[in-house]
């Protein structure tokens, strides 16, 4: 195979930092096919049973070592168009990517913040660890971006999320020393993508390197101010010079004294199978249940509280329209959603406009309405539904994170059915006549079902609630 055009200072750059002859293997690893891989979602199912055995068989899949619900697979098997990814049962995500979320290893109940989230590959492997248990806040400031981010959290069936659009210094703002582990997977240079983007090989230089590593000390000053003592920072990078990795690391130790690095971790596509990764973990330590000290001079200085955003979610917490609204859920569960987790329940009702969200808490973070008033929050937790013309309509995020087992009535369709391509696609479907209300439809795989969203039955037909932001066009 043709090795790509790769930029002549890079060429030199990794030249310089690994050797003559292995800097040669790294370099040609450019022309080698690349890596796909896919990490199955445990909020979902368990690593072991029936479904990931058909998963496995079906995609032709083999282990990433360094995590244990990944796995590499062939491009022709294509699972991304796959009616199971629409069901959330995996995430497409590079296997070298995995890699920063298990070195962080968050646990449930925890409070956690995933600093740049999108698209959401660390976000919900983060969850999957915390299991439905805790707060997890998952940023990210671009707006579009920020959508795509939210739709992944949606679909993947996570439920303690909430995804904020903020920069770093306005979030730092409100949630000083709040967070017991911080995922950083900072924007870099992207040596990493250039097998898979040759846009990020076009736009690659050393100066690009630069201001890369001044924007990540600037996103890790934030990252700290957030940080509880004792608190673990994960920090990765898709790159593979110093400067934005190791150096960066040795420069944040030098800063801030309090700090500990516990470990560091590189994958090279030379080496391993995958793109290239590098992620370090550190500790604060902690002072007397202080903050962490302002020891790095004008480096280290909190973010001024006027910083916050303008505009964004506003909620009605503690309302007249909450409780009703609340009150209208609980009655409509209490019929068409009897099996629902009552664990999955704890947290602060809310308005966000006119959908009902249930926000997440955590043992030391609690949040409200007006905690997060002023921010642009995408996502408020776990979307419950509407109250329309007094009757209450389930919203998609819902079913996604329902058990199939938990639904009065639900509609089960095999993965390659005509019927399940017609529901994708936003179709009505024929049912019995006798079947009416409320269904969870469903996807069969292995020996369970797994939702794909809601439909409403009556006179033998199955009127299709999938969002038409998410109908397949063909």
């Amino acid at each position: 195979m043709t090795k790509p055009s790769l930029p002549e200072d890079f060429r030199n750059q990794m030249t310089e930092m690994l050797g003559e002859a292995e800097g040669a293997d790294f370099l040609c690893s450019y022309g080698a096919p690349r890596a796909f891989g896919l990490r199955l979602n445990q909020l979902k199912l368990s690593l072991g049973s029936a479904a990931e055995q058909l998963l496995s068989g079906q995609f032709g899949l083999r282990p990433v070592p360094w995590c244990p619900a990944g796995y590499y697979y062939e491009e022709p098997s294509r699972p991304g168009k796959h009616p199971y990814h629409a069901a959330g049962l995996y995430y497409i995500q590079e296997p070298s990517a995995m890699s920063a979320a298990e070195l962080l290893m968050p646990r449930p109940g925890e409070t956690v913040l995933d600093l740049a989230a999108a698209p959401g590959g660390k976000t919900t492997q983060i969850a999957a660890h915390m299991q439905g248990e805790g707060v997890l806040i998952s940023n990210e400031h671009h707006p579009q971006r920020a959508k795509i981010l939210a739709e992944n959290v949606e679909r993947m069936g996570i439920t303690n999320t909430v995804v904020t659009q903020a920069t770093p210094p306005e979030l730092a703002s409100r949630f000083p020393a709040a967070f017991d582990r911080i995922m950083l997977d900072a924007p870099c240079s992207g040596e990493g993508m250039f097998r898979k983007d040759p846009e990020a090989m076009a736009e690659w230089s050393l100066k690009s390197v630069e201001l890369c590593a001044a924007r990540q000390w600037e996103i890790l000053q934030d990252a700290l101010v957030m940080l509880k003592p004792g608190g673990k920072l994960a920090y990765s990078t898709c790159t593979f010079n110093r400067q934005e990795n190791e150096e960066m690391m040795q420069r944040l130790l030098a800063a801030h004294p309090r700090l500990k690095l516990i470990a560091e971790k590189r994958i090279w596509p030379h080496l391993q199978e995958g793109e290239g990764h590098y992620a370090a973990l550190l500790e604060l330590a902690g002072v007397d249940g202080e903050g962490i000290e302002d020891n790095a001079g004008d480096e280290m200085k909190r973010p001024q509280k006027g910083r916050e955003a303008r505009r964004g979610a506003r909620g009605s917490d503690g309302s007249k329209d909450t409780a009703a609204a609340w009150e209208a859920f609980r009655q409509w569960a209490d019929e068409s959603l009897p099996g629902l987790d009552s664990g999955s329940l704890r947290g602060e009702p809310v308005l966000f406009g006119e959908a009902l969200y249930l926000l997440p808490r955590s043992k030391e973070l609690v949040l409200t309405a007006e905690k997060l008033s002023g921010l642009k929050v995408p996502r408020a937790g776990l979307e419950l539904g509407e109250l329309r013309k007094g009757r209450f309509q389930p919203a998609h995020a819902l079913a996604m994170a329902a058990r199939a087992e938990s639904a009065a009535q639900h509609w089960m369709l095999d993965a390659d059915s005509a019927e399940t391509a017609a529901f994708l696609h936003g179709e009505t479907l024929a049912v019995p006549p006798e079947l009416r209300g409320w269904c969870l439809v469903t996807l069969h795989c292995g020996d369970e079902s797994f939702p794909l969203g809601w439909g409403k039955a009556s006179d033998g037909q199955l009127k299709n609630h999938l969002p038409k932001g998410l109908r397949r066009l063909q």
